[in-house]
């Protein structure tokens, strides 16, 4: 039964960041968001270094993965019961608007109608252009033209509390409606976003973790292993599919399907996950 949990753990790291980038930083931050909000903002040194040597992490790449963070901002060192970290303000921040994006998400219908921004930067604060981009990326908007994005229209507040929050707002109009006329929508959401990705990303997600359903009853030990590296692959996916509804979706959309899996997983393995993670951190 270890072996097997082990296994599924092993496959979900790799998956957990893109190549070409630090594949640890995301699991540490995932370990943060679960389970330092919990603690005051704060966790020491060793026990984060305990749960990703349970994730099969060696102490020295755990310990230079936190100083990477750190160097970023993402988390800043803080001595209480010792040496240890707390979440920057702003991945509080970050951290709490995920929650709603991933735990609890809800897709869009036709009656939300659509979200549009546009925004126009001068060429001397070009920084700022990119960091709309990217923030609207983050959001889930597809690109219709240069300088014009969408969304559904249930993401409106979201939307606003990030730009606003990232001081971007100065740059941006925003509208809500609903598409009146002129082509067919559904494929003209084919064009604002790559469902062919999402349909690939979503697939192997599916491929990578349903084999737990098959693991039957894990041990809190064996939970964590599989849920930290897990939900950090489930992360990033609700970011890149903002919940389109699905009557402009393809048949069968794999999403809805990766979706029920992941719930599933969740309340499956949470419970035991943070029992765990909560003993190595009391040091029980």
């Amino acid at each position: 039964m270890r072996e097997r949990a082990l296994n599924v753990a092993d496959m979900t790291v790799e998956a957990a960041a893109p190549a070409g980038r630090d594949r640890l930083g995301p699991l540490i931050i995932t370990i943060f968001g679960l389970y330092a909000r919990g603690e005051h903002n704060w966790l020491s040194v060793a026990s984060v270094v305990q749960l990703m040597a349970d994730l099969g992490v060696e102490g020295q790449a755990a310990r230079s993965s936190i100083s990477r963070l750190k160097r970023r901002g993402v988390v800043r060192a803080e001595r209480r019961a010792g040496a240890g970290y707390a979440l920057a303000e702003t991945t509080l921040e970050t951290l709490a608007e995920g929650d709603t994006r991933i735990f609890e998400r809800r897709r869009a219908t036709a009656e939300d109608g659509w979200l549009v921004v546009v925004f126009s930067v001068p060429e001397s604060e070009r920084e700022k252009r990119h960091a709309l981009r990217t923030s609207l990326t983050q959001l889930g908007f597809g690109t219709t033209a240069p300088g014009v994005w969408i969304a559904p229209g249930n993401l409106a507040t979201e939307t606003r509390r990030t730009l606003e929050r990232r001081g971007l707002s100065e740059y941006v109009d925003i509208f809500s409606g609903r598409h009146f006329a002129f082509g067919d929508l559904r494929s003209k959401v084919r064009a604002w976003w790559d469902l062919d990705e999402l349909t690939d990303l979503y697939a192997d997600f599916l491929r990578r973790h349903r084999p737990v359903l098959d693991a039957g009853v894990l041990s809190p030990e064996q939970a964590f292993q599989t849920y930290v590296p897990m939900l950090t692959a489930w992360r990033r996916l609700p970011y890149s599919d903002p919940g389109l509804p699905l009557s402009l979706l393809p048949p069968g959309w794999n999403g809805v399907t990766a979706e029920a899996l992941f719930e599933q997983l969740n309340t499956t393995l949470s419970a035991p996950a943070r029992e765990h993670a909560l003993a190595v951190i009391h040091g029980r």
